[in-house]
C-alpha cells in the first residue's frame, strides 16, 4: 500500500477510523440513508466525512449528526447543507433494542462507515453500538499496535 493511502473496502465513501480508537464497538447494524440528489453525487465522488458524527434516536428513529457531505459542484443554487441532521432507515425492532440499550446501559451509537451496496447501488451507512473506552484502554490500543508494526517490520526484514 502506497503512504497516504487510507485502508477501505471496496465501495466504501467513508470510514471514522477514530471510533475503534475511542470506543469498543460491540454490535454494528447496516443502515439505509435518506438523501438528496445533490448528496448521493456527492458522495458518488467520495466527498464525506464521518470524523465527529454521531447517531441518535428521537421519537422512534434514528438520525446521523454532524456527518459531513461536500456540496456538488455541479449543482449551484440546489445544493444542500453539508452537516444537517439526515435520517437513517432500520427495522423497527432493531430501532427498539438499540433503543434499550442506550438509554439503560451507558452505550452510544457511533458511525464507521459510508458506502454503496452492489446489487441496487444504495447507500448505506453502518452504525455500532458503542461504549467510550477509558485512557489505560486507549494506551493499551497504542501498544497492541506498535507490537503488531514491529512484528510485521521483523518478518519482512527476515524474508529479505
Amino acid at each position: 500500500m502506497a503512504k497516504g493511502k487510507k485502508k477501505t473496502a471496496p465501495g466504501d465513501v467513508a470510514t471514522n477510523r477514530r471510533a475503534s480508537f475511542k470506543y469498543n464497538l460491540i454490535d454494528r447494524y447496516e443502515c439505509g440513508i435518506v438523501l438528496t440528489g445533490t448528496e448521493v453525487k456527492s458522495l458518488r465522488d467520495g466527498n464525506a466525512q464521518l470524523k465527529d458524527s454521531y447517531a441518535t434516536i428521537s421519537n422512534g428513529e434514528i438520525w446521523l449528526i454532524g456527518a459531513y457531505i461536500g456540496p456538488y459542484p455541479g449543482a449551484s443554487r440546489d445544493n444542500h447543507d453539508p452537516e444537517r441532521t439526515r435520517k437513517l432507515l432500520l427495522h423497527r425492532t432493531e430501532i427498539e433494542k438499540l433503543t434499550g440499550q442506550t438509554k439503560e446501559r451507558g452505550f452510544t451509537l457511533v458511525p464507521t462507515r459510508m458506502y454503496f451496496t452492489g446489487e441496487r447501488s444504495r447507500a448505506k451507512v453502518e452504525i455500532a453500538l458503542a461504549r467510550g473506552k477509558d485512557l489505560y484502554d486507549k494506551r493499551e490500543t497504542i501498544k497492541s499496535r506498535d507490537m503488531a508494526r514491529d512484528v510485521q517490520r521483523e518478518l519482512r526484514e527476515v524474508q529479505r
